[in-house]
């Protein structure tokens, strides 16, 4: 049971045993290959999200593929609660369009077992920051602390539902998200959880030229909590492998006749700006927190 929800766990997974507090000594034995340094630097803390939990949650083994386009400014204001846009908009790259990034993860490896998950996000200014549209762009690209506010995130497992509804009110369900992986492309394909069909299939280039120069991302958005308070959360991610493209031919996005399809029409979808390709990356996930504590720090 988490927070009153019946939750299906892999029996003797990582979950299952150590409920998201797992001893690096564990990881170190059961998957050798992978390199802990950089979590043997973080400090985990008990915290209560609805639930009993440990904050960051750790991602050891994973994998993404992120797409940014255009899409038409009013509607992404009207998709944003009226208290948060007092706080954050949508960065204007030109008269009447703003940018949402489409990212597709695969948990390979974590303290949640495995998953895989699905972002659609507003690109917006960071709170407390003034938006400068493409100004702010070029700032949060070149510090590498990019902020957003998720608008759809759909799972394939209820462990990482339940955690993401209760814990950081995101609006995640449950549903089947597919990888495809070969020698060329990456394909992600995103099920209707009405019908059961392929809805959104997300086509992705392997690209060359990889840099194995580790970085560090960060990945923060604002929200609000389950009373209507504004929070925060974030992600720093450790990029072990990666290459970008603003070569439009390196993706391809198939829209069905779902719901989630139905959802991305709306926004009318413009130029791909950029497409991030990440083969290997680490991750720590905070819990959320009241925005007042960091516009105050």
């Amino acid at each position: 049971m988490i927070a009153g929800h019946t939750v299906p766990l892999l029996a003797g997974g990582l979950y299952d045993r150590f409920h998201s507090n797992p001893p690096l000594s564990v990881i170190a034995s059961e998957a050798p290959d992978v390199d802990l340094s950089w979590f043997k630097t973080l400090q985990k803390t008990r915290v209560d999200i609805g639930f009993e939990s440990y904050s960051p949650n750790f991602y050891y083994k994973n994998s993404k593929v992120t797409a940014v386009f255009t899409a038409d400014l009013a509607t992404l204001k009207s998709l944003m609660p009226a208290k948060v846009l007092e706080q954050v908009q949508p960065l204007q790259v030109w008269p009447g369009r703003g940018l949402v990034a489409l990212t597709a993860y695969t948990y390979e490896y974590c303290d949640n077992d495995s998953y895989n998950e699905v972002s659609l996000s507003i690109v917006t200014n960071r709170p407390g920051n003034a938006n400068l549209g493409p100004v702010s762009l070029v700032g949060q690209s070149m510090s590498k602390d990019f902020w957003g506010y998720v608008l759809k995130l759909p799972v394939d497992t209820e462990l990482a539902r339940v955690r993401g509804v209760v814990g950081y009110n995101l609006p995640k369900w449950l549903t089947g998200i597919h990888l495809k992986d070969n020698d060329k492309t990456v394909v992600y394909e995103i099920i209707d959880s009405q019908t059961g069909k392929v809805d959104v299939t997300l086509e992705t280039d392997k690209l060359g030229d990889l840099s194995s120069e580790a970085e560090l991302v960060t990945n923060s958005f604002t929200n609000t909590g389950h009373d209507g308070e504004l929070t925060y959360g974030y992600a720093v991610s450790r990029q072990l492998s990666h290459a970008s493209s603003s070569d439009e031919s390196t993706v391809k996005l198939v829209l069905g006749d779902g719901s989630l399809s139905t959802y991305i029409k709306a926004l009318d979808l413009g130029t791909m700006m950029k497409y991030e390709y990440v083969p290997s990356f680490q991750s720590a996930l905070y819990a959320p927190a009241p925005l007042q504590s960091m516009l105050n720090d």
